[in-house]
């Protein structure tokens, strides 16, 4: 459901209000930040997962590939697909410096600010949406 303009200017107010107040915390959770080789790998380990899919079914009917009972190019599929989606899943939490996010960066020192002041942004934010259910 796409916002009103009301919301939507509500919702600007609220980023630029996070990003002066705390512009390294923005800067960590912003979703458009996204890391090119964090994406890269995020496709590699996709692609790299449905060739372990095709090289686990193909295994199957090709006898001349078994040493003994074992299908070697089943499990070798099987490897990929694991490899590919590991690949995948630790790429979704990189960042730039190749850490993963936590939400510890920011945590800290915003529960400071709020301990100390109580008319942060976030002060501000409650203060506004507690306003709105009354006025109803």
């Amino acid at each position: 459901m796409p916002l009103s303009e009301h919301e939507q200017r509500l919702l600007e107010q609220i980023e630029r209000a996070l990003y002066q107040e705390d512009p390294k915390f923005a800067s960590s959770v912003s979703g458009s930040r996204r890391s090119k080789p964090a994406r890269r790998r995020r496709i590699q380990g996709a692609v790299l997962f449905v060739v372990g899919l095709v090289l686990l079914v193909a295994g199957i009917p090709f006898r001349a590939l078994w040493l003994g009972d074992l299908p070697i190019l089943s499990i070798v599929g099987f490897l990929a697909m694991l490899g590919g989606a590991l690949l995948a899943v630790t790429s979704i939490g990189a960042r730039r410096g190749g850490e993963e996010t936590t939400g510890q960066s920011g945590a800290a020192p915003k529960d400071k600010q709020s301990g100390e002041s109580g008319g942060g942004f976030t002060g501000r934010m409650e203060e506004r949406f507690r306003r709105r259910f009354e006025q109803e």
